[in-house]
């Protein structure tokens, strides 16, 4: 069994809330939300491999990823700052070419998601910030499907947590999941064959 942790049903539960919680401390200078993730995916996949998941590894991960990584963090920040300006602005209605600006907007902001939640499935400690990104944009390239999940579940963070702001714990510690789930299911070509 590739991933032995997945069948203790009830303790992966209780690892994807840890990890929600450790993301969302790690988060709280907010430009360290790509680190937090990344180190909170590595949590989940060592898990879920039955490797050694002890938490002093997450905070090693943590450790190895301040510093000179951080600046993808502060990228990230100040370009999500300028889209939701350019959104609220478009919202008023003072600008010509409104609607599309804020086309563009949620756009750049759904890609934004994606190349964070590629970086953060991809980073290893050894790996620089660049190679992170290009390969995770790389995976998310080769299987739209599976980027289209991702953005589903960045969404449904989103959502959850304007609903409730303390459910970007669970939500956060789900996303860590995703990112280490959705790459493994099976294609939907030889599902669709295994149904005939």
């Amino acid at each position: 069994m590739r991933w032995p942790g997945a069948a203790r049903k009830f303790p992966l539960f209780g690892e994807v809330m840890l990890v929600g919680i450790l993301v969302v401390v790690v988060s709280l200078p907010i430009i360290t939300l790509p680190l937090a993730l990344a180190a909170g995916v590595r949590h989940v996949r060592r898990f879920l491999a039955s490797d050694d998941a002890r938490l002093s590894l997450f905070w090693a991960d943590i450790r190895y990823g301040f510093g000179a990584k951080l600046l993808f963090g502060l990228a990230v920040l100040g370009l999500a700052v300028v889209l939701l300006l350019d959104l609220d602005l478009a919202g008023t209605g003072a600008l010509p070419g409104g609607a599309l600006v804020a086309v563009v907007g949620w756009v750049g902001l759904a890609a934004l998601a994606l190349v964070v939640l590629g970086y953060a499935g991809a980073w290893a400690p050894g790996m620089t910030g660049r190679t992170a990104i290009r390969v995770g944009i790389a995976s998310l390239r080769a299987d739209l499907v599976g980027a289209a999940y991702l953005l589903s579940a960045a969404g449904f963070t989103v959502i959850v947590t304007w609903q409730l702001a303390p459910l970007i714990m669970p939500a956060l510690g789900c996303v860590a999941l995703a990112i280490v789930a959705i790459p493994e299911r099976r294609p939907a070509q030889s599902t669709v064959q295994a149904l005939r």
